[in-house]
């Protein structure tokens, strides 16, 4: 007896003929399947014929995709994709204009089709479209849709993009370059320039001699925002393809009339549609620009190199003015040298080379200290004589400090680090100045100082004050500053006792020091918080989410869309051929019954990063989660375009499978809505006149002697 998970139950239907309900056996050919289907109708030939899905995206159903099929699925019957193939062939080569420019149409449709595409190259296809380009003969709606159509063959990866010829990229890279160009033609080649310049070294090189970085400033200062992103995807693929000589061209063309400023402050009035695509171009852009200082964070300091040696010997000489040195012995200058590096804050006095062996951050270190001493020497010099006046044990190091803290900014800007794929928290600081690291350097030394005697710190609590310092630092730049003036004001007003505030506020969130009867209470409440909790991720779920199909090549483009029906029961998604914000549920067509999802499996447990071991850094590992379901426990695999898409997706996938909700989101919210709760249960208004206005505020006090000083009982 036929096992019933081999029997499907779809419609068929065809143009002008009654749909015919039928039982598909999943064991039997597609081709013995098809072939039923065409006595069905009296059609003769069913090799010429295949059938596709009827509703969304029309995609061929082939052997090794048949099991996706669903119940109540509804398929079509169509041309197979060899005779579609052939006939678009032939269609493109009419000498009718009005046909070729329908096939051409046509074709860019179905070319994002895989089964479709290896027949049509397979044909060489692809060449036709090439020859199209090169002539060049035909009209502006034409070449467009030959363009999309070239693109979306080459984007399965069936061809090599080097074997095209340079005549061709110099077409592509001509309608860039025109100016009276039709937006739709500039927006496919500048994608199509992208994928090549990703694709190899070589067409970098012919991409970058062809397209000037003028054109691509032209580009990002258009009001299309669709051209204005393209051209931020093509001129950050090659920023990343570049090699440090024709990088350090680019960033000075970048620092050059504000063009980084103008791009920032450009983002901020984008439309929704792009501004995420956009600001993961500014992280890229920030992230390709700070790791450029990555070559100096990984070379130790070179004790043989007169250079670098008398590079610190200017540091030293910038901070004590001494007499001749020439007129000393070599013993006494030695001695002298010795005597100042350690005032200067150097461990190995000796030779303070060693202080810089250690990379991370290597001559970076150097660099910060000497462009802090050379751009602001008033300051420099203040801070280490300051410190060489202090008792030894209270003195703060500067070399040392200098050190450390060089490397603590180059782990919060994540220098070192190859841009992610999906991060998009750039600094808005970085658009506003053209040596960042430096700068903010130069604003947090001064701060160690600060904070140093705000601590009454002594060497012994060196790392106890570089972890505040760390903090100070971090979360000032999560408040966003834009400018280096506001960063300073920021981070300054956040001192020692600011964070020691901080710290005692976040610790009495965490801490469960509440009497018996308080602790009752809130027992009693979670419950009631937990089930506003899960009410709340169920409706986030009904409402729905765009995900993001990361590919290797190319980020945009590739979207889908997810939600759960209103009665809770299906889960509905499907592909957008439009970015839209929220797609009707009827435009949603493939679905999945709630009631069939068995598993719930989340970061590197997901089918998707088990397919892409080796491929997938850990940030998109960390927003992977997969639901399996039905019998044959297929999957369908998301990326939540955040961290708290992933927890709102998550939990509310939980609270479906009847499981617990367990992400960092929900303990968040329940935390503060106990506390909150608590506190106006807790308030005691009972016979408490509530008065109409404030009270009068009194006189101060006629002097202040009952104030105390915590900060001494802090140390």
């Amino acid at each position: 007896m036929q096992q019933l998970k081999d029997i499907v139950k779809i419609a068929i239907k065809m143009p002008g003929a009654y749909p015919q309900l039928i039982q598909l056996d999943q064991k039997k050919p597609l081709s013995a399947v098809i072939k039923e289907v065409c006595d069905g109708w009296n059609l003769p030939g069913h090799e010429n014929y295949a059938v596709q899905y009827a509703d969304g995206v029309q995609t061929y159903i082939t052997e090794s995709n048949r099991l996706d099929i669903k119940n109540g699925c509804i398929l079509r019957l169509a041309k197979a994709p060899g005779r579609c193939a052939e006939d678009l062939y032939k269609g493109i080569q009419s000498s009718d204009a009005g046909v070729r420019c329908d096939s051409l149409k046509e074709l860019a449709s179905i070319s994002t089709d895989v089964t479709f595409a290896q027949e049509f190259i397979n044909r060489d296809g692809h060449l036709l479209l090439v020859k199209i380009v090169e002539a060049a003969h035909e009209s502006n709606v034409i070449m467009t849709h030959t363009l999309t159509a070239f693109m979306e063959l080459m984007d399965h990866g069936i061809v090599s993009w080097e074997n095209l010829s340079s005549v061709f990229i110099k077409k592509i890279a001509g309608f860039v370059n025109a100016k009276p160009t039709d937006a739709s033609i500039q927006q496919v080649s500048l994608d199509i320039l992208e994928s090549m310049v990703l694709s190899s070294h070589s067409l970098f090189l012919q991409v970058k001699q062809e397209v000037t970085m003028e054109r691509l400033n032209a580009y990002l200062r258009v009001s299309n925002q669709q051209i204005q992103t393209k051209a931020m995807a093509l001129l950050m693929a090659l920023l990343q393809t570049a090699g440090d000589s024709d990088r350090q061209d680019m960033f000075a063309f970048l620092n050059k009339d504000n063009l980084r400023q103008y791009i920032y402050k450009n983002i901020i009035h984008s439309s929704d549609s792009v501004q995420d695509e956009m600001a993961h171009y500014l992280y890229v852009l920030q992230s390709v620009t700070l790791n450029h200082l990555e070559p100096r964070m990984r070379t130790p300091l070179d004790c043989y190199s007169s250079e670098q040696r008398d590079v610190l010997h200017s540091l030293r000489q910038a901070a004590f003015e001494t007499e001749s040195e020439n007129s000393l012995s070599n013993e006494r200058r030695h001695s002298l040298c010795a005597k100042e590096f350690r005032k200067l804050g150097f461990s190995n006095n000796s030779n303070p080379g060693q202080d810089l062996l250690r990379t991370p951050p290597g001559l970076l270190a150097l660099d910060t200290m000497f462009y802090f001493a050379a751009r602001y020497p008033d300051a420099f010099s203040r801070f280490v004589l300051e410190n060489s006046s202090r008792e030894d044990k209270h003195e703060c190091p500067f070399a040392r400090s200098s050190i450390q803290l060089t490397l603590i900014l180059c782990e919060i800007l994540r220098i070192g680090e190859p841009p992610s794929e999906t991060r998009c928290d750039y600094h808005p600081l970085f658009f506003s100045q053209d040596r960042l690291l430096e700068e903010l350097f130069c604003v947090c030394i001064q701060l160690l100082n600060k904070t140093w005697k705000e601590m009454r710190a002594t060497q012994e609590d060196f790392g106890k004050v570089m972890q505040v310092v760390r903090e100070q630092i971090t979360r000032t730049l999560s408040s966003k500053p834009t400018s280096l003036e506001l960063f300073k004001n920021k981070v300054n007003a956040l001192n020692y006792n600011e964070i020691l505030k901080l710290r005692q506020t976040e610790r009495l969130h965490q801490e469960e020091t509440l009497a018996p009867p308080v602790l009752e209470l809130k027992e009693r409440l979670k419950p009631e918080l937990l089930e506003l909790i899960r009410q709340q991720r169920l409706n986030r779920l009904c409402h729905g989410t765009m995900f993001r199909k990361i590919s290797s090549r190319r980020r945009q483009d590739k979207l889908w869309y997810c939600r759960l029906s209103p009665n809770h029961k299906m889960l509905h998604y499907a592909d957008l051929v439009e970015d839209m914000d929220n797609p009707p549920i009827e435009t949603l067509t493939q679905k999945i019954s709630v009631a069939d999802i068995k598993c719930l499996l989340m970061g590197k447990d997901c089918p998707h990063m088990k397919e892409n071991k080796g491929k997938q850094n850990k940030e998109v590992q960390d927003l992977a989660f997969s639901i399996t379901y039905d019998a044959e426990e297929r999957s369908l695999n998301f990326i939540a375009p955040s961290r708290t898409d992933f927890c709102l997706w998550t939990d509310g996938l939980s609270v479906l499978l009847g499981r617990e909700m367990n992400s960092e989101s929900m303990r968040s919210e329940l935390e503060i809505l106990l506390s909150m709760e608590i506190k106006l249960r807790l308030l005691d208004l009972e016979n408490v006149p509530i008065p109409d206005s404030a009270p009068v505020i009194p006189r101060p006090p006629s002097n202040y002697n009952f104030c105390y000083d915590f900060s001494q009982t802090e140390q």
